[in-house]
């Protein structure tokens, strides 16, 4: 470990009592597809995912993915609405993000190629970044996904290009009360998170009204 308590390979390992970690995912629209460990049963789930190998660096490189954000410069939220200080790999290559290290304003959606509804909204993120990407940070958290190929493969298709990150471990779970995908958590300019909520984004009026309510920024069509 670190001494921020951190995970600083891009091979991730993490290891828990599968049924604490599956539970709330169970009623959400999602949790059909939540991967379980091998083998079923209560043991404990590892997860030995590496998001960053040749193969995949070309797949992020050929879909335009952009590259991970540096650490932010300036004034850094603290107490129960600060980020999480939680490290997380640049899926498809690039430094790793520690999520407290963010400023906004910013959206992080929470999706995973598994999660059908994540497949439907995806655009519309792409479309907030295409818009507002000087005003609004967007990143991407692959949330509990194994198959960061696959991932790149549902990047790819749906035309996605700002940066991503990948939680295979589920390391943000218990700081963003992770219910089920998809997911989204407003960050301000200090890092503090404004709202978390866990809903399917229909169109991008949705996002850009979730935005200015929980930002105070306009990036209306």
């Amino acid at each position: 470990m670190s001494p921020r308590g951190l995970v600083p390979s891009r091979r991730v390992r993490w290891r828990g009592a599968v049924a604490a970690a599956l539970l709330p995912l169970a009623l959400a629209a999602c949790s059909s597809a939540t991967p379980t460990a091998p083998g079923g049963g209560g043991g404990g789930l590892t997860v030995d995912v590496d998001v960053d190998t040749p193969a995949l660096r070309a797949q992020k490189k050929a879909a335009g993915v952009e590259d991970c954000p540096a650490p932010a410069p300036g004034r850094s939220a603290a107490g129960e609405d600060a980020l999480p200080d939680v490290t997380l790999p640049c899926l498809g290559g690039g430094p790793d993000v520690n999520l407290a290290d963010l400023r906004g304003p910013a959206v992080i959606n929470l999706w995973a190629q598994w999660c059908g509804p994540c497949r439907e909204e995806l655009p519309y993120y792409q479309q907030l970044h295409e818009r507002a990407g000087d005003r609004v940070q967007v990143l991407g958290v692959d949330y509990q996904d194994t198959q960061p190929s696959l991932a790149l493969d549902l990047v790819e298709q749906t035309g996605v290009t700002y940066p991503l990150v990948a939680d295979p471990g589920a390391q943000v779970r218990v700081p963003f009360k992770v219910r089920g995908l998809p997911g989204v958590v407003f960050v301000d300019e200090d890092g503090a998170v404004t709202h978390v909520e866990y809903v399917v984004v229909r169109s991008y009026d949705q996002l850009a009204d979730l935005v200015e309510e929980h930002l105070g920024v306009s990036v209306a069509g």
